[in-house]
C-alpha cells in the first residue's frame, strides 16, 4: 500500500473515530494534558476487579497455543493492549459475527453487517489463562457496561462480546460475567454479550499495530493511551513494555 492511500485512509478512519471531526493532534494532546473529558469522551480508569473463579487449566502439551476473540469498541485500542500483555504471541484486529463478503472497514462502519471491531488473541495458556485475558478485558481495554458504544464510538460493530472458541471459554466467560455483576464491581450491570463462535477476518493492514505506529493520533491519545498506561498500574506482572506487533510477525 502507497503512503498516499495509508495517509488518506487513516485521514478517513480518523474522521469517523470522531464522528465527522478533524481534530489537530496538538488541539487533542492540550485537552488530554488538561484532563478533558470533553464531549467526545475520553479513556475512564481501570475497575479493579477480583481474577476469575473459574479459569482454564494450561494445556498438558507445553507450547501449544490458543485463541480467543474480544470485541470491546474500536480495535486499535483493544489490540494495543493485548499486544502489551505477557503470554500473547499475537493480536490481531479483525471483524467477527458477520459475513466474509462484507467484512471490510468501509461496510462495517455503517453498522449493519453485524460484525464487531474484535480483536483475535494467539497466547501460551502455560503464561497466560484464557480467566488472566478476561480479567485484563474487563477491567482495562474497555467498559463492559456501555451498549453498543464506546467512548466516542456508537453502533453495534462497537458493542462489548465475546466469541469463545469452545464449550470450556464460554463456560468460564458466563461465570466471569456472573461473578463480577454479582459482586457489583461496577455502576452498571454488565452487557458484554456471548456470542456464537463465527469466522474471524483480519482488519486490513493499515488497522494492525495502529497504536503503536500512531501514538500522536489524536484519538490514540485521549482513548488509548491511558488504557495502556493502566495495564501497567493495575497488572504489572503482567505487562510488557515491548509489544508483540502484527506486522512484524509477518515479516519473520
Amino acid at each position: 500500500m502507497d503512503k498516499t492511500s495509508t495517509v488518506s485512509r487513516t485521514a478517513s478512519a480518523s474522521r469517523r473515530r470522531f464522528g465527522g471531526l478533524a481534530l489537530g493532534a496538538a488541539v487533542v494532546c492540550a485537552l488530554a494534558w488538561q484532563g478533558s473529558s470533553f464531549a467526545l469522551g475520553g479513556a475512564e480508569e481501570a475497575v479493579r476487579i477480583p481474577a476469575p473463579a473459574q479459569d482454564i487449566q494450561a494445556a498438558a502439551a507445553p507450547g501449544k497455543l490458543q485463541k480467543a476473540v474480544f470485541a470491546g469498541g474500536c480495535f486499535w485500542g483493544v489490540q494495543g493492549v493485548f499486544q502489551h500483555v505477557q503470554g500473547v504471541r499475537q493480536a490481531v484486529s479483525g471483524y467477527a459475527g458477520g459475513a466474509a463478503n462484507t467484512a471490510n472497514y468501509d461496510t462495517v462502519s455503517g453498522g449493519r453487517t453485524g460484525h464487531a471491531e474484535a480483536v483475535e488473541v494467539t497466547y501460551d495458556p502455560s503464561q497466560v489463562s484464557y480467566g488472566a485475558l478476561l480479567q485484563v478485558f474487563f477491567s482495562v481495554a474497555h467498559n463492559p457496561t456501555q451498549l453498543n458504544r464506546q467512548g466516542p464510538d456508537t453502533g453495534t460493530q462497537y458493542r462489548s462480546a465475546l466469541f469463545p472458541v469452545d464449550e470450556a471459554q464460554q463456560r468460564v466467560a458466563q461465570a466471569y460475567i456472573a461473578q463480577l455483576d454479582a459482586a457489583h464491581v461496577y455502576q452498571a450491570p454488565i452487557v458484554t454479550k456471548i456470542e456464537p463462535r463465527m469466522a474471524f477476518y483480519p482488519a486490513e493492514t493499515y488497522h494492525q499495530d495502529f497504536l503503536t505506529e500512531h501514538p500522536n493520533h489524536g484519538y490514540i491519545v485521549i482513548n488509548d493511551l491511558p488504557k495502556i498506561a493502566e495495564l501497567q498500574k493495575v497488572f504489572p506482572a503482567r505487562y510488557r513494555a515491548e509489544p508483540v506487533l502484527v506486522k512484524a510477525a509477518r515479516a519473520s
